[in-house]
């Protein structure tokens, strides 16, 4: 049985993650949200105004009532800047297994960024909320997306044919990976 607990910082040795706050609006659009580039790979296309990004990101907050909501602002640590988010975009209470998503500003990338936050989220659902199962999927033509997930743990389950959209409504396959609970305790323990 899931032990919800909601959203709650997670500090690494380079970031902050914590919920988001009406007041990331603006660094949400410039860092990301605004450049194709970032959602390139993503089911949503870039936002083409300020207060297209300011409504998304009030329903987001708003959303943290719900102790189901697991959403997470990337920022860094020393600086405070808003670099990107990861989620809980599925959750399937009845076998305990959510989906994560995730995006992360072009700047940033590779740099280890994404893989440190994927790693203390994984633990995190593992350890404080007790997901048996956690996966997440990326469009096939982005394979650096499976390699934050490889780094994690996770493991290529396969591809899912035509089964995705794109921002430009296009089908297009995508890898499905995944992790248990007992191979993320084994791989952090050993």
């Amino acid at each position: 049985m899931l032990n919800h607990i909601g959203t709650n910082n997670i500090t690494t040795s380079r970031l902050l993650l914590r919920k988001f706050k009406k007041e990331d609006s603006k660094e949400v659009f410039e860092n990301w949200a605004k450049n194709p580039e970032n959602v390139k790979y993503l089911g949503w296309k870039a936002h083409e105004t300020i207060d297209e990004t300011k409504e998304i990101v009030a329903k987001w907050v708003n959303g943290y009532n719900n102790k189901k909501v697991y959403r997470w602002c990337i920022t860094l640590k020393d600086s405070g800047e808003v670099i990107g988010g990861i989620d809980v975009v599925d959750l399937i209470e009845k076998t305990d297994c959510c989906e994560i998503g995730y995006v992360l500003s072009k700047k940033f990338w590779n740099k280890g960024i994404m893989t440190e936050a994927l790693n203390s989220v994984l633990e995190y659902l593992f350890q404080k909320v007790g997901f048996h199962r956690i996966q997440a999927k990326h469009n096939i033509n982005n394979p650096a997306s499976g390699k934050v997930m490889a780094k994690c743990g996770m493991k290529k389950e396969g591809i899912l044919r035509n089964s995705e959209k794109t921002n430009s409504n296009k089908w297009c396959d995508v890898a499905i990976y995944s992790i248990l609970e007992n191979e993320f305790k084994e791989e952090n323990d050993g």
